[in-house]
Parts: structure tokens; sequence; C-alpha cells
């Protein structure tokens, strides 16, 4: 494992602070709704991102009332716009870019 400066956190203090139970956030990452990393020792270490996630799905399932397929669909069309959205932009800087055409006005209209 890498140098990262993010903070990561184990298992136990993430299951506090989100009072959710260990067991819940194996399931999460069997589900595959989350990768923790892993120590040398095997240890999960959750970063600021995956804790992000699973508050998420803590909103769809408890206030939401989704279930567990249905958090998976929603997570795989959040990860398919956000993908979209990066080709939209990597569009946009060539038109501007390599074709010299100025979009400004364009990008004012679509952000109304």
């Amino acid at each position: 494992m890498g140098y990262n400066s993010e903070p990561l956190f184990m298992i136990s203090v993430v299951a506090s602070q989100l009072r959710i139970h260990p067991q819940t956030l194996r399931l999460y990452e069997r589900e595959g709704f989350i990768r923790p990393s892993r120590t040398r020792g095997n240890t999960r270490l959750y970063s600021q991102e995956d804790v992000e996630q699973i508050r998420m799905i803590q909103t769809l399932t408890r206030q939401l009332g989704v279930n567990l397929a249905g958090v998976q669909v929603i997570l795989e069309l959040r990860k398919r716009l956000s993908a979209l959205q990066g080709e939209h932009q990597a569009l946009i800087e060539y038109v501007e870019r390599d074709l010299g055409v100025d979009l400004s006005s364009w990008k004012q209209k679509e952000n109304r």
C-alpha cells in the first residue's frame, strides 16, 4: 500500500461514527458498494470517500426506503452520470481549445 495523506479509519471507528453494525459494513463491501483498502494484516481501512458513500447508502435505505438492489442501481447510475459529465467537459474543452470555438455564451445558457 502506497503513502496516502488522506485519513483512513478502522471498521470500529466507522461503525461507531455512523451508528452502524460492522457486519453491515462488511455486507456493503460484499455487495460492491464500498472497497476499503487493507493493511498487510488484512485490516479494513475506510477513506473519507468510503464514509460518504456509506452515508449515501444509509440515506437511501433508511430515509427513502430503497432496498439494496435499488441502491446498486442508483450507485451505478451515479457512476455513469459522473463519467458522462467528464466526457461532456472534455468535449467542451476540445471544441474550445482545438477548434477555437468560444462556448462561453452557450455555457451560460446551460447553467441556467
